[in-house]
């Protein structure tokens, strides 16, 4: 486990962590201020997957942060960066209308997809459309969902997320989704290949101790957990993974970072 000495950047993850829904986190703001004037590269990772890049960045800085767009590394992002590796890849995307724009380069098909790019739809879930989906699987395309999360945090509460969507298609089809974003170490080493640190150089921040905290592990970062967002005292004590440090806020990470 290295000192905080050692640390030259930052990964943070968004919802939950800088803010929620449309609301900065108490000191958020300041605290990243802080933090990139103390000298370390800052980037923001997320799963999100209803807004595109651009609108991702519109909407932190509407808050007040002052983050640039490349600064931030969303999943949607990474699934292009994947699919515009394969040949011929037909879509078939079940994401927010704003994201779709992210894909606009690539044919798409309800029917002869060989790639379904499962993402946040929110209420148009529906029966007939998982048979749909789970018909195409059955003929041979591939699943690629943004991510697997179990739940997330809103104004309102927790809300269940695409996971359960996600494992439901893959037990029906005998088939295993590729994970694009968080906790795939795929997109953990894309981050720290774009500030050209070492694993030992970064720490995540998160309030997500399976896909923060638990996928930073398993590419050798070490995670602080905070108890905003999604964080829940009792899903996090039973958890088999073990944050690097915990802490209340983002507001306390500045004077961690300088122990």
């Amino acid at each position: 486990m290295q000192h905080v000495k050692s640390i030259k950047g930052i990964l943070f993850d968004l919802d939950g962590v800088l803010y929620i829904d449309k609301t900065p986190i108490t000191g958020a703001i300041e605290a990243v201020e802080k933090i990139r004037s103390q000298g370390y590269q800052c980037r923001f990772i997320t799963n999100t997957s209803t807004l595109s890049t651009s609108s991702i960045r519109d909407k932190i800085n509407a808050m007040g942060f002052n983050v640039v767009q490349s600064e931030i590394m969303s999943a949607p992002q990474a699934a292009v960066n994947f699919l515009e590796k394969q040949a011929n890849p037909v879509c078939r995307l079940l994401l927010a209308d704003d994201v779709k724009k992210d894909f606009s380069q690539f044919p798409q098909s309800e029917t002869a997809a060989n790639f379904i790019v499962i993402g946040d739809i929110g209420n148009r879930w529906s029966y007939d459309l998982l048979n749909e989906v789970f018909g195409c699987l059955m003929n041979g395309a591939k699943l690629i969902a943004i991510h697997k999360n179990r739940f997330w945090q809103t104004a309102s509460g927790l809300h269940m997320d695409i996971g359960a969507f996600i494992a439901g298609l893959e037990y029906a089809s005998n088939t295993e989704a590729m994970i694009i974003g968080k906790p795939s170490p795929a997109f953990f080493k894309a981050a720290l290949s774009d500030m050209q640190l070492n694993q030992d150089e970064v720490l995540m921040v998160g309030d997500d101790i399976d896909s923060d905290i638990g996928g930073a592990l398993k590419s050798n970062i070490n995670g602080v957990l905070v108890r905003t967002g999604k964080y829940r005292k009792a899903y996090a004590d039973a958890s088999s993974v073990k944050p690097y440090l915990t802490i209340e806020s983002i507001a306390d990470l500045p004077q961690t970072l300088i122990q």
